[in-house]
């Protein structure tokens, strides 16, 4: 499993990519993705809708369990992958392209967010 470099991860296990126009895509890790198992459900939150960093933002449901979606920064979300919400199973086959799951427009973000390095050594334990 490799996390790409360019991207900043939670503790939560969501990644985040860098700020393009001050707006960030949202997504869940390939770790999360496997021990979540096969996803069958995504509820995301809603454009336009104000997210918070660290709280819960919507919920991915697998063949397992039922997973909180926490999101990484505080912002306006711009915008939600329909392609997973018609297909959750993208959230397993590709959790860093096409799986991504919100696009939020950053108006302040934590400084705790982990590099792939530090995300590789919190995962390992």
């Amino acid at each position: 499993m490799s996390n790409p470099q360019q991207l900043r991860y939670s503790k939560e296990h969501e990644w985040l990519s860098a700020a393009g126009d001050g707006v960030s895509t949202v997504g869940i890790t390939e770790f999360a993705a496997n021990a979540l198992g096969d996803v069958v459900y995504a509820q995301l939150p809603e454009v336009g809708s104000t997210v918070e960093a660290g709280e819960t933002c919507g919920e991915l449901e697998s063949t397992k369990s039922v997973s909180d979606l926490y999101s990484p920064v505080t912002g306006e979300v711009t915008a939600v992958n329909e392609n997973v919400v018609d297909d959750p199973s993208l959230v397993n086959s590709e959790p860093f392209e096409g799986g991504w799951l919100f696009k939020v427009r950053v108006t302040e973000e934590p400084g705790d967010l982990l590099s792939a390095a530090e995300y590789d050594a919190h995962i390992a334990g």
